[in-house]
């Protein structure tokens, strides 16, 4: 190497030295300090042990400069926070290490630039205008995780900042879970759950305004159960909306509400009204000028709109299933609406949709609302793969799914070929025949029903009881002779041989008075099943239409011991499940000794009116 080389080689390593050196000053402050906050602590600095820990966690923040870590014990701390820039603040748990604040109007905690806030409950008094987080002017680079904000007003407000707030759980929430104030921030992977007992329009679980457009905040994979609206978008900002889940329990609740100018992207986002509950709208735009639904599954019953669209939407491969409720569009412009499947539900007004649009059985995991785990998964042989924009593709590449998990932030999964659905409906008709009859299945992939008939009652399904396989949703057959009783069940059967779960049991009876057969459609209470049983078992029932179903749960004594349906329910065959391992939060009970139980059902029709009752006994043996 010559002089000339070696010395810009020297210049150029020292450059080097300088910037590493810069570089981990700036990063890891050379002053940075662990200190120690603890319910058994004292008032004496610097708090550098769990032995000589501070007994208040303002006092250590005021002693902590930038880049210092605190630790804080179980406990309850009261009194405000007031985070300092660059602190970390570390609590021992979210359910076990509690800020608690009885004042009002002031945020329980305030953070500045470059925080990390985790491990808190942040508890607040069960009234209007608590704060629970409040990220203001500063919060820049800052973290919030693994917190939990109870019966906040207003859980986390967010101002000319941009934290990013993750895997936090907000419960009891009275106006808004989450504020995002002229703010890019990114929330992801949170869980809020309003007061149940907020009226819709004064409550929203995440809320989006600004000044200008130029905020474009993301709004990713959080879980929103509310009886107000899930997101709302008010005046500015371009948020990004995509992968939520949002259960709406309230009467007029909205799932997705976007207004005033500026534009909203909405992808692969689950909207559903819980069953018994009629919302009001869906995704809906109140002005926005650019609204992009793509990939979003929206079910439930809806008062108003399942899907309003404005002048310059785009709804792309949107999938609305069994949504009562209107799809309409109030203005033109750039307007498409392409490649959705929308399957027993409404459209509205304003638009035709093109040929690229279906109306199909979606065929998903499970999409019963009565039910827990929902799945929007595609099955494999649904007609929504594949189908979708074909300019969009996949995670795997392949052109885009309609539904929930297609397109650019869907994600890749394996199809699982399942049994067509249970046939529902089966009833009896008698005549010069006996006739069967029930609603048809709908997958893509069904192929035809078989029939099985025995003499004895809750029969078990078999080759030997089998009796007829036909591809209609009817049977005939004539009156067998020597017999009394006649039960049916049904099954059915897909293109791959994949068998369903009996249907419900239907019965024929010789009435001997008589001497002719009828049919048993009617209100029924069946024995459970098994019986004896522990620990758990089933019991059935047949409405023959709809009404207010309460079953209940005694022991021989008559004290009560559960109750385990009291809700509305449309006529057909139902089935609960009884689980004497199970807590009974409704009485108390723990658990459950040997001996006798009795089960009672009331149903009510529409009017009020008392019209079936029934009571059986059961057995547990331990």
């Amino acid at each position: 190497m010559n002089k000339c080389n070696k010395k810009h080689f020297n210049t150029y390593l020292l450059s080097l030295t300088v910037f590493i050196a810069l570089l981990i000053a700036y990063s890891l402050p050379l002053n940075a300090t662990i200190r120690y906050v603890s319910k058994t602590g004292n008032s004496t600095p610097p708090y550098l042990t769990w032995e000589t820990a501070a007994d208040s966690i303002q006092k250590c923040i005021n002693i902590s400069v930038f880049g210092d870590t605190i630790y804080v014990a179980n406990g309850v701390y009261q009194g405000q926070v007031v985070m300092i820039p660059g602190l970390s603040l570390i609590g021992a748990g979210m359910d076990s290490c509690i800020i608690y604040l009885a004042n009002t109007g002031i945020p329980a905690v305030q953070i500045k630039d470059t925080c990390l806030l985790k491990g808190f409950k942040i508890l607040l008094p069960n009234t209007l205008n608590t704060w629970g987080i409040k990220a203001d002017t500063s919060g820049v680079d800052s973290k919030v995780t693994l917190n939990k904000i109870v019966n906040a007003s207003l859980g986390i407000y967010v101002r000319f900042s941009n934290p990013f707030v993750y895997n936090n759980n907000f419960e009891n929430i009275k106006t808004r879970g989450i504020w995002l104030f002229n703010s890019n921030s990114i929330t992801r992977r949170n869980s809020i759950y309003t007061d149940p007992n907020s009226q819709a329009g004064q409550i929203t679980g995440i809320y989006i305004d600004a000044f200008t457009s130029s905020y474009q905040p993301i709004i990713d994979s959080n879980y929103i159960e509310t009886n107000g609206d899930g997101i709302s978008k008010s005046i500015g900002a371009n948020p990004l909306i995509k992968n939520n889940v949002i259960i709406l329990n309230g009467l007029g609740s909205e799932g997705i509400r976007v207004s005033s100018s500026d534009s909203t992207k909405a992808y692969n986002n689950l909207i559903v009204a819980k069953a018994g509950i009629e919302a009001s709208d869906g995704i809906i735009n109140y002005g926005v000028q650019y609204l992009h639904n793509y990939n979003n599954v929206i079910k439930g019953d809806y008062y108003y709109y399942v899907l309003l669209m404005g002048s310059n939407d785009k709804s792309i491969n949107n999938a609305i299933t069994n949504a009562e409720g209107w799809i309409a569009a109030y203005a033109g412009g750039d307007f498409r609406y392409n490649y959705n499947n929308v399957w027993k539900s409404n459209i509205g007004f304003g638009f035709t949709p093109d040929t690229t649009n279906l109306s199909v059985d979606p065929m998903v995991v499970n999409d019963d609302t009565t039910q827990g785990d929902l799945d929007f998964h595609l099955q494999m042989f649904s007609p929504l793969i594949n189908t979708g924009d074909p300019t969009i593709l996949d995670k795997d590449s392949t052109r885009s799914d309609i539904g929930l998990y297609g397109g650019l932030y869907g994600e890749s999964y394996l199809y699982f070929d399942l049994p067509p659905r249970t046939p529902v409906n089966l009833t009896a008709n008698v005549d010069s025949l006996i006739k069967l009859n029930w609603n048809k299945n709908t997958e893509a992939d069904f192929s035809f029903y078989n029939v099985y008939r025995d003499t004895v009652y809750n029969f078990t399904v078999d080759s030997t009881k089998l009796i007829a396989s036909v591809a209609d949703t009817f049977y005939y057959e004539t009156f067998p002779s020597n017999i009394e009783t006649l039960y049916y069940k049904l099954t059915a059967v897909d293109n791959q041989d994949n068998e369903s779960n009996p249907s419900e049991q239907v019965a024929v009876v010789l009435v001997n008075v008589k001497n002719e057969w009828v049919p048993v459609n009617n209100y029924i209470l069946y024995q459970n099943y098994p019986n004896p049983f522990n620990p758990s078992t089933k019991i059935g029932y047949k409405l023959k239409e709809r009404g207010y179903v309460k079953l209940y749960i005694y022991d021989i004594k008559g004290e009560l011991v559960s109750v385990l349906v009291n809700e509305v329910q449309e006529a057909g065959y139902y089935e609960v499940e009884f689980d004497t391992g199970s807590p009974k939060p409704d009485t108390g009970i723990r658990s459950l000794a040997s001996g006798v139980y009795i089960y009672q059902i009331f149903v009510k029709g529409d009017n009020n009116i008392p019209v079936f009752s029934d009571i059986k006994k059961m057995l547990l043996v331990k």
